[in-house]
């Protein structure tokens, strides 16, 4: 690494997400992208759910921390269900499959990071 990327790498960084610009990445989830590795593309960024979202069955490559903000992320998996809800962290190994969702009257906004790229791959 070059010295101003070294510099950059460990910055201090702030971020609100009521001021960042959210992009919409597939039909009710938007995503504003705080940071990335570009080397492995591990990732930290604000993530919504609109209200009622359902995710489906799915799975990741990586792990995904997330720490909800506000509404409340929903998750099922063979152990059960969890209703993740503001303040509330929650660690998805990777190849774990699962289903997730957003509440169905405010949705979910909640903080995530992953150790490469994200993906989601649909589960049979």
């Amino acid at each position: 690494m070059k010295t101003e990327e070294i510099e950059e790498a460990i910055a201090v960084m702030f971020a609100s997400a009521d001021n960042v610009a959210f992009k919409e990445v597939v039909k009710g989830v938007s995503k504003a992208t705080l940071w990335e590795n570009p080397e492995n593309r591990s990732y930290g960024a604000f993530t919504r759910f609109v209200p009622g979202l359902d995710a489906g069955r799915h799975t990741h490559t990586k792990d995904t921390w997330l720490v909800v903000l506000k509404g409340a992320y929903l998750y099922k998996d063979e152990a059960g269900e969890k209703r993740v809800g503001p303040g509330h962290f929650i660690r998805i190994p990777g190849g774990h499959v699962h289903w997730s969702g957003a509440d169905p009257k405010e949705g979910a906004l909640f903080y995530e990071e992953g150790q490469g790229e994200f993906d989601l791959i649909p589960a049979k």
